[in-house]
């Protein structure tokens, strides 16, 4: 079955360009052109992916994937126009996996939506539950128990924290887990890894400033503690 791809931009030209490009590619594709447009699509189609504009009349993207991720855990490729480090954070931060600097080729945003479904699922992996601490991880059901209690984790920390319980006291540089959740090694955008780090810390440790399981080797990048 054909994965749903969902594009919610406010230029409409740019909508249809990738769209083409998506069907080419055979995914099923649905469309929005503002968040408040988009969530009552988004929450009826069920979409596999979704690829976002920040900057949109009525409801931007951040507010969008606020309001989404309150009950969905969609991987998604945010779209922004500037350029600036800091917009990019703050996309990380509230919950995208990727993204892209306006203009872009559309071949490489098919590639990036192909990089994150895989690393959101399509993978079989070879280890399916893992048990590091006091966390399990369930890899087939994409679960994450942190004592007593069930975390909600992005596609990208879930990927970052079973690397790091794969191997606990083993050091991954932050160009090892960019490969890991992106399949790129590009050092442009290897500080990306450290707001993944930041805001995982934040779902699963008591005290993310001192960190419990996963520590930071500096200079180097970061482990799970061994027992």
């Amino acid at each position: 079955m054909a994965k749903t791809i969902m594009v919610v931009d406010d230029e409409k030209r740019l909508v249809s360009l990738v769209e083409s490009y998506l069907a080419q590619e055979g995914y099923r594709v649905v469309t929005a052109h503002n968040g408040k447009e988009a969530l009552p699509i988004a929450q009826k189609e069920k979409p596999d992916l979704i690829v976002l504009d920040v900057m949109m009349p009525e409801m931007d993207g951040y507010e969008f994937m606020r309001r989404h991720r309150a009950e969905n855990n969609t991987p998604i490729i945010l779209l922004t126009a500037r350029v600036d480090d800091e917009e990019k954070v703050i996309g990380l931060e509230v919950g995208a996996d990727d993204y892209m600097t306006k203009p872009f080729r559309p071949r490489e945003l098919v590639a990036r939506v192909r990089a994150v479904l895989r690393r959101a699922g399509d993978k079989e992996p070879s280890a399916k539950v893992l048990k590091a601490a006091d966390i399990v991880l369930d890899r087939d059901g994409r679960t994450v128990k942190v004592g007593n209690g069930f975390v909600d984790l992005t596609p990208s920390e879930f990927d970052i924290l079973a690397a790091l319980m794969a191997s606990p006291g083993r050091v991954y540089s932050r160009l090892d887990l960019l490969d890991i959740i992106q399949g790129v090694r590009y050092e442009g955008y290897e500080r990306t890894i450290d707001t993944h780090i930041k805001n995982l810390r934040g779902k699963i440790e008591k005290n993310p400033r001192s960190p419990k399981y996963i520590e930071t080797v500096y200079g180097v990048g970061y482990r799970f503690k061994r027992d």
